[in-house]
């Protein structure tokens, strides 16, 4: 399991089936909620993109919103993969940011 700032990925063989799970670290921030201190509210900041890829091919795209959790978490089988393939997830949010978190299938 490779675990970072960015968050915490997982990739398992099991009956032929590789389950991946990951879990993120970003704010998902939705616009509506006020800073405590000063009543405004919070801009929106949340991923909106998400592609994994498997030995560099492109397996899985999401496009997500702002009403996606904080520190969300996704689980998603791959049917088809061995034990050492690169597994890699990499995200963009609404501000320009990027991340990416890698591991290998175990």
């Amino acid at each position: 399991m490779a675990d970072d700032a960015q968050g915490k990925i997982r990739a398992r063989l099991r009956d032929g089936v590789v389950t991946v799970k990951v879990l993120l670290r970003h704010p998902m921030e939705t616009g509506s909620t006020k800073n405590p201190a000063t009543g405004a509210a919070l801009p929106r900041h949340f991923i909106r993109e998400v592609v994994c890829e498997q030995n560099g091919t492109p397996v899985l795209t999401m496009d997500w919103g702002w009403g996606v959790a904080a520190n969300p978490y996704v689980s998603f089988d791959l049917s088809e993969g061995e034990v050492g393939d690169r597994i890699a997830l990499s995200w963009v949010d609404n501000t320009g940011a990027t991340g990416k978190l890698e591991t290998d299938v175990q």
